[in-house]
């Protein structure tokens, strides 16, 4: 009788190491939960009744690692991928994102390079959709959509019930809200609006025909 079974997905491997691929990805979690708790060592955690800046990145930093932890435990007790070519438009768009968000939520400079604070009301959108052209599948119109509809969630969560410091929009528009309006009442006018437009895309562009915008090939190269 043979030993080793026809149709299996991943062969046996010899050796402390099993799953290569769960190692790679679980320190690649462990590097950035690294990264990320070293970047807010110096913010205020604060309390669950009085959350701090740190509060949020921190916690989910410590959630990546551990999943990061799991991966590479997983990798040389249970059989799984080996590693395979790399394609670079994911972590190209990703990075991208990131960028993106962190240069146009609040003021930034970099030498001549000025750029004013648009807040998560153009932050947010911004970052989705150059994180969702991470996929070759991305469509404009779906993350679009996802974009001002996801965008109003995060500005009611983080700004609204858990009072963190999140710039909305550019401090140049609060004169087109009443005087008397407070800050959260702004940014709950604000998410309205976004939800709005989010379902008139929606219903607007419903009967167009979906095609897909792509910026790299299916190789992944940029």
């Amino acid at each position: 009788m043979s030993a080793s079974h026809e149709g299996s997905g991943v062969a046996g491997r010899h050796g402390a190491v099993r799953a290569p691929q769960g190692i790679a990805g679980g320190i690649l979690l462990i590097a950035l939960a690294a990264l990320a708790l070293w970047l807010t060592r110096e913010l205020d955690q604060g309390t669950l009744n009085a959350m701090g800046p740190a509060m949020l990145p921190r916690w989910l930093a410590v959630g990546v690692g551990l999943s990061g932890l799991a991966l590479v435990a997983y990798g040389f007790i249970r059989d799984g991928e080996p590693l395979e070519r790399w394609s670079l438009r994911g972590p190209f768009f990703i990075i991208l994102s990131i960028l993106a968000f962190a240069v146009t939520i609040r003021p930034f400079s970099f030498g001549p390079l000025a750029l004013p604070g648009l807040g998560l009301v153009v932050a947010g959108p911004l970052g989705i959709i150059l994180g969702g052209y991470a996929t070759p599948e991305a469509r404009f119109r779906e993350l679009l959509i996802l974009s001002l509809s996801l965008t109003p969630f995060c500005m009611l969560l983080f700004g609204d019930l858990l009072n963190l410091p999140i710039p909305v929009f550019p401090q140049e528009l609060a004169g087109l809200f009443p005087a008397g309006w407070s800050q959260k009442a702004i940014m709950r006018a604000t998410a309205a609006v976004l939800i709005v437009a989010a379902i008139a895309v929606f219903f607007g562009t419903k009967g167009s025909r979906n095609t897909t915008i792509d910026i790299a090939d299916h190789s992944g190269r940029i």
